[in-house]
């Protein structure tokens, strides 16, 4: 595997890690290896700005989806700074029900900038 593919693989499960992990001080710890300090996150239901309001974000989909994994689906692919890779949400052990895709900045190894768009979202969700 080449050094960027491998990149790619390792920031995009870290950045699953994150999103999968339930309590608010290993999140932060997560948080605050992946990535940098003036880090972003934005998609069309929500924005955060830096490590607190991102792992807020998060605690907030884990309200709203109790119970509910994220997943890799297909494998990330970088170049550059940029990073691209897609996700399936839905309950753990069954089909998934909410699929997106997020384009990154990568700086020195660590996300700065995350945008997510949905793929697929059932109604009402």
């Amino acid at each position: 595997m080449n050094t960027a593919a491998h990149d790619a693989a390792t920031i995009a499960q870290g950045y699953i890690a994150v999103w999968n992990e339930t309590d608010a001080a290993r999140r932060a710890a997560l948080i605050e290896a992946g990535w940098t300090a003036n880090a972003s996150y934005i998609d069309p239901m929500a924005q955060a700005s830096g490590h607190e309001q991102i792992s807020a974000l998060v605690g907030a989909v884990h309200q709203r989806f109790p119970g509910f994994r994220f997943n890799l689906l297909g494998k990330a692919d970088s170049h550059g700074d940029h990073l691209r890779f897609s996700w399936t949400l839905g309950p753990s052990g069954a089909e998934d029900l909410i699929q997106g895709t997020d384009f990154a900045q990568v700086e020195a190894g660590k996300l700065r900038s995350v945008t997510g768009f949905l793929d697929k979202v059932p109604v009402g969700a």
